[in-house]
């Protein structure tokens, strides 16, 4: 839209179908979204207008609320589903506060999808080798691009904890400040689109895939999550003498209650079950444990007044409204009702059976159309439009065959 009509308050409509659109651009039968294909409203919201500093000539993008047009919020929404789970715990005098981890890799143009990925060339004229986890000057041969994102998270308002190389063969993390779900949501989102953006700029490719190389750790958006009392912002997971309180017992017994079940709405793609199936710190288990990285929910080591539940299970290609909705409406579910979970695990150990996630999409979509809890918690106008969108996703994936295939079975008697 054209910065004289936005400014006039011209509304922007848009077709309703858009919010299941899936992938590659398809849309399932028009009856998952209702069949008139009626418009919606996108309603700005005034905090999240930016301009793009990096755009030339100048920009600006602004987050939306996908509303009916009578004025409430779709169902289709998932911004609008982050909201309506923020409204439940405020309801009952709470306030959820995260913070989000994301991972991400910077490689090289990668023209040919028939290829994999490389590492981009550095200052020094040579290739990452996977050597530099945690160095701190791992990333000196990206410094030009680095220091541009961070002077553009600086104008967008993007405040940052720490930044790090991680594990993977130019592989990077960051930490965002925790706090408000919405506003973490919408920072997530906004960090992401920068990245890709300033990349260009720099002749490189950042990829948010769950596993865009084989052999590698795939990349996460782990989910930090505690609860407050509006009012008074005391952390409802300690009591006054620093002990766990119920409340924090009922809600890792939601989250462990919710977890397959919402699996597909974590792990979105069928790449995202590479990073699950080959666990390199990516638990794909709803056990919980404290400090322990092997475990999908980790109560990391904390003060009382920063007690948390970090979710794993969320790769880094999860739509954050999404995944911080599911997380928070699980938890919340176990305070509602008073769930007790399973016994704390430590060190190695075998994930039993009724805490085991499911490995693929189509398993895990099957999981999701059988959940009362997720049609409960989300509409169930919302999960079967998302299963549709996803299953048209995967039935595109089923109709190529991968090298793998070709390569190895081609031969077989």
């Amino acid at each position: 839209m054209t910065a004289e009509g936005f400014l006039e308050g011209r509304r922007l409509q848009m077709a309703r179908g858009v919010l299941l659109q899936c992938i590659m651009g398809g849309y399932p039968p028009a009856r998952f979204y209702g069949s008139d294909d009626s418009d919606l409203a996108l309603v700005p919201d005034p905090a999240q207008i930016h301009r793009l500093p990096w755009s030339k000539p100048p920009r600006a993008l602004a987050i939306c609320d996908a509303d009916e047009l009578t004025g409430d919020s779709s169902n289709l929404s998932t911004r609008g589903q982050l909201k309506a789970v923020i409204a439940r715990y405020a309801a009952l005098g709470l306030a959820p506060v995260v913070a989000t981890e994301l991972e991400f890799f910077v490689f090289a143009p990668s023209p040919d999808p028939t290829r994999p990925f490389q590492p981009p060339v550095g200052l020094d004229g040579r290739r990452e080798d996977g050597l530099s986890a945690f160095s701190v000057s791992s990333n000196n041969g990206l410094r030009p691009f680095f220091n541009e994102v961070y002077e553009c998270m600086a104008a967008l308002g993007l405040p940052r904890d720490t930044f790090m190389h991680e594990m993977g063969v130019s592989q990077f993390e960051i930490n965002l400040l925790h706090g408000d779900p919405l506003l973490l949501a919408d920072q997530t989102l906004l960090f992401k689109h920068l990245l890709k953006e300033v990349a260009l700029k720099h002749g490189l490719t950042v990829v948010c895939m769950a596993k865009p190389l084989a052999h590698t750790p795939g990349s996460s958006m782990h989910i930090h999550q505690s609860i407050v009392e509006i009012g008074t912002g005391r952390n409802v997971f300690s009591d006054e003498s620093g002990e766990p309180t119920a409340t924090f017992r009922h809600f890792i017994a939601g989250q462990q209650a919710g977890m397959a079940d919402f699996t597909a709405l974590f792990a979105p793609n069928v790449n995202s079950y590479q990073r699950l199936c080959h666990p390199f710190a990516s638990p794909n288990n709803a056990c919980w444990s404290h400090d322990n990285r092997a475990a999908g929910l980790r109560i990391p080591a904390s003060s009382p007044v920063a007690r948390r539940v970090e979710n794993r299970l969320p790769g880094a290609d999860a739509n954050p409204y999404l995944a911080i909705a599911a997380s928070l409406a699980a938890g919340l579910y176990g305070i509602v009702n008073r769930l007790e979970p399973s016994e704390a695990i430590q060190g190695e150990f075998e994930v039993p059976d009724n805490l085991s996630l499911p490995c693929t999409l189509h398993a895990a979509l099957e999981r999701l159309k059988r959940s009362q809890l997720a049609k409960e918690l989300f509409g169930e106008e919302f999960i079967e439009g998302y299963i549709a969108s996803k299953t048209l996703e995967l039935t595109s994936f089923l109709d190529e065959i991968t090298p793998w295939e070709r390569r190895v079975l081609a031969a077989q008697a």
